[in-house]
């Protein structure tokens, strides 16, 4: 129980302090990016001050992983080079041992930046882009205009002329029902529709309902399962294409469905999504990666040690973003493109765990 309070007490403050000025350049770098167009455009100081504090959440989310391999590392390469390792090793405590508590702590932390990422990142970066955009005078609307989508492999067709996105509303809508086949089954038109959060589909106020029977078009009665099959969410009329990495996972897959139902190219956009799941592993793989190569040097322990933590994680994030790539031209699955490189390093990381210094 010391060890696993000194480990702890000596990694956690130390990690805490890196993620505050790691966090804080990010923060920094995206105001200095951006100050010349708040001074032309006269932004307001409190306007700026919302955009920085709004980025807060995406930053920690950011330098956590960083700030936790600087941690490891420092502490480590510090004990190394005092003989504190050599004297708990003369003791009969394993590495493993001593640093067990680190990856208990890794594991929490992972599970953090998934639901941190979901359940406030999301939001706050969304609530971040619209000031910024409108400070910067680039604001963009996701109103849309004219607008057909196919669903269900082209079973059903969606025609709508106006699309307001903040009130999920679409005007002068027309749908299409069609067999297997493609034959004609049935044509809604509406005056206007709105989304249901409730019930996952289109309520349409003013709609009428055309047969084809007998190779005649007749006016008929709404009809309840053709109404029940109007559940693409309200997305698909967005004037911009989604970016699923800024979206809540039940929204992200809500889009990725209604891609696969219009047969439309869904593979970059599901990798994406997947990697909602694999990416906040990397605190974990940063972690057994600093303990992997920290003091395998009897010289410059801190300034090799840093060296080779840093170097492997950028190794991590270029291979991710390589899969990615191959992911989304189909040389990978989606799934795979995410998880390779969390699979790849944590086989590295044990590899190196193995022939650590003990």
């Amino acid at each position: 129980m010391k060890l696993v309070k000194y480990i702890l007490r000596k990694i956690i403050p130390f990690f805490l302090i890196s993620l505050f000025f790691v966090a804080l350049i990010l923060n920094l770098v995206d105001l200095f990016m951006n100050i010349t167009k708040y001074m032309e455009m006269k932004a307001a100081l409190a306007s700026v001050l919302k955009v920085m504090v709004l980025y807060i959440p995406k930053t920690i989310w950011y330098a956590a992983p960083i700030a936790f391999l600087f941690s490891i590392t420092y502490i480590l390469s510090d004990l190394y080079s005092s003989n504190e390792m050599e004297a708990l090793f003369a003791s009969g405590i394993s590495l493993l041992r001593f640093v067990f508590p680190v990856f208990i702590f890794a594991i929490i932390g992972s599970i953090g930046m998934f639901f941190w990422e979901d359940k406030l990142v999301v939001d706050t970066l969304k609530q971040k882009k619209l000031l910024q955009n409108e400070l910067l005078g680039t604001t963009q609307s996701n109103n849309n205009s004219n607008v057909v989508v196919q669903s269900n492999n082209g079973s059903l067709i969606y025609k709508v002329q106006k699309y307001y996105d903040s009130e999920k509303l679409i005007e002068n809508c027309t749908f299409i029902f069609r067999d297997d086949d493609k034959n004609l089954l049935a044509i809604i038109t509406a005056d206007s529709g709105i989304w249901d959060d409730e019930e996952n589909r289109w309520i349409l106020a003013g709609a009428n309902q055309y047969s084809y029977q007998n190779k005649e078009i007749k006016l008929d009665g709404l009809e309840t399962k053709y109404l029940e099959q109007l559940t693409d969410s309200y997305e698909i009329f967005k004037r911009a294409n989604l970016d699923v990495e800024s979206e809540k996972l039940k929204d992200a897959k809500i889009y990725i469905n209604h891609l696969k139902k219009a047969g439309l190219p869904y593979y970059e956009p599901q990798s994406v999504y997947f990697k909602k799941f694999a990416f906040p592993f990397i605190f974990l793989i940063a972690a057994l990666l600093a303990v992997g190569v920290t003091g395998r040097t009897r010289k410059n322990v801190l300034l090799i040690s840093l060296f080779l933590s840093i170097g492997s994680v950028v190794l991590f994030y270029v291979f991710q973003m390589c899969t990615m790539v191959l992911a989304k031209t189909q040389f990978l699955t989606p799934m795979m493109g995410a998880w390779l490189p969390d699979i790849v390093f944590l086989i590295i990381s044990i590899f190196l765990l193995k022939y650590q210094r003990n």
